[in-house]
């Protein structure tokens, strides 16, 4: 039996739609760009780039969100979440959806201001990324029970006035394209999560803001921005 010099940490977890189980999480992948901003959706298709949050940084959509430190500009990004339940390296595109457990709707929450900065000087952009609850997710709905979505409206408003809106038919990846092309520099585990992108439409919270989004067929959330925390 394992002795470990202290308790381990709680396994970071989800709730499943419709059921009482939650969904452990083990890692988190984000995929930098996955929908056209203005840039033309007949050029050639770049490789996909990936980043990283904790685990740390995913959290029930739900209540309130803390306002992080070190930034000015703490942005939204809403995106479709795919969860792993099966372990593959290598993954083939014609099998990557097999190993797809289900899907959620999340937000990927960045201080925009840190990427900026990194991105200037070439840095990684994990410090703008990679936070404490910077990944609200709603409940996994089963691939087994809803099946995998072709398209559907993805759309995100605060205060009432609608910032971003797209479709997942207008992702530059698919996911079983997604999925094989991580598996191939990273064996993915069961638990582990992929961000897929955001729409153009990006902007800053402040403090007191009240934010709706969603995905057609996936699920919806409200969540509120907190106040910044005292230095």
């Amino acid at each position: 039996m394992n002795h470990f010099v202290f308790e381990p940490l709680r396994t970071c977890s989800l709730p499943v739609a419709d059921s009482d189980a939650r969904f452990p999480v083990a890692r988190v992948f984000c995929l930098g760009r996955n929908y056209h901003w203005g840039d033309s959706p007949n050029g050639a298709r770049e490789v996909p780039a990936f980043f990283m949050k904790p685990a740390t940084s995913v959290i029930d959509a739900t209540g309130e969100l803390g306002f992080p430190s070190q930034t000015d500009q703490f942005c939204h990004e809403i995106e479709l979440v795919v969860a792993i339940g099966k372990d593959g390296f290598q993954i083939s595109e014609a099998q990557a959806l097999e190993h797809v457990w289900g899907y959620a709707a999340g937000l990927d929450l960045t201080r925009r201001d840190l990427q900026m900065a990194a991105k200037a000087v070439g840095n990684p952009w994990e410090p703008a990324k990679a936070f404490d609850g910077s990944a609200p997710i709603t409940p996994i709905r089963s691939v087994q029970v809803h099946g995998h979505p072709r398209q559907g409206a993805i759309w995100l408003s605060v205060n009432g006035v609608e910032r971003q809106r797209s479709d997942l038919e207008s992702q530059i990846w698919s996911v079983a394209e997604i999925v094989s092309q991580l598996s191939h520099s990273v064996g993915l585990r069961a638990g582990d999560l992929v961000m897929t992108g955001t729409p153009p439409g990006v902007a800053s919270l402040q403090e007191g803001d009240v934010i709706q989004g969603g995905i057609d067929g996936i699920g919806t959330f409200e969540v509120r921005v907190g106040s910044r925390r005292a230095a």
